[in-house]
This record gives structure tokens, C-alpha cells and sequence, in this order.
């Protein structure tokens, strides 16, 4: 496969699991600067990790929240689990319990973060009251 392979397929792999709208707004802020970079991250992971048949889309965001967690990487938490409770059918629960697994091995400071920014998004996509 060819870059413009990979980067089509990654294009396709980033709006079905982030959504048209965060794709789209991440492509009007493209620049000479940024350019090489998003094209770098659509080929790879999203063209060739996310497109790969072994896990399902549901597997694969289970593991990148538990991951950014553990990372402390918040930014990019706190989009995957908008993205999975906006476009890839997560519930509160579903999100309730990566925190609560990833917690039992980050520590009780990741998990007491990654609660209050969850619970934020949660709040503001309707999934909690």
C-alpha cells in the first residue's frame, strides 16, 4: 500500500472514530507548519494501526483511554472519551470502568483526575445528569 493509501484510509479510520466534526475542524486548522505532522498521524496510526482487522474499534478505544490515562496525556483522554460517548456508542458505565481498571494500576491521583475530566464531558454530551 501507498502513502496515499494509507493516508485515505487513515482519513476514513480518524472520522469514524473521532467523527466528522473534530476531523473537519482539525483540517481548517492545517498549515505549512502542521501539514507533515497530520498527514504523519493520519498515515500512521490511523492508517496503518486503527485499519488493522485483529481489534475492533470498540477494543482499540478501550485501550487508548487506558493508555492516555496512564500517560497522563489529558488533552488527548479527554478527546477519546468525548469521541467514544459522541460517536462510538460508550456509555457513562463503559467509561466508568476503564477509569476504575486503569486507576487500580495508575494510582489514585490518575484516577481522581480522569474521573473529573470524564465526568465534565460526560455532563456536557448529555450521557450524565
Amino acid at each position: 500500500m501507498d502513502d496515499n493509501e494509507r493516508l485515505k484510509r487513515g482519513e476514513a479510520a480518524r472520522r469514524r472514530v473521532l467523527g466528522d466534526a473534530w476531523v473537519d475542524r482539525s483540517a481548517r486548522n492545517r498549515n505549512s507548519f502542521n501539514a507533515e505532522w497530520l498527514d504523519a498521524i493520519t498515515r500512521s496510526p490511523w492508517g496503518d494501526i486503527w485499519t488493522r482487522p485483529h481489534f475492533d474499534d470498540r477494543t482499540r478505544r478501550i485501550l487508548v483511554i487506558g493508555t492516555l490515562l496512564a500517560l497522563s496525556r489529558w488533552d488527548e483522554f479527554q478527546l477519546h472519551v468525548r469521541a467514544a460517548v459522541t460517536v462510538g456508542g460508550f456509555s457513562a458505565d463503559d467509561i466508568k470502568e476503564i477509569i476504575l481498571q486503569q486507576a487500580s494500576y495508575c494510582g489514585v491521583p490518575a484516577g481522581n483526575h480522569a474521573f473529573k475530566l470524564a465526568e465534565e464531558i460526560l455532563k456536557d454530551t448529555g450521557k450524565l445528569s
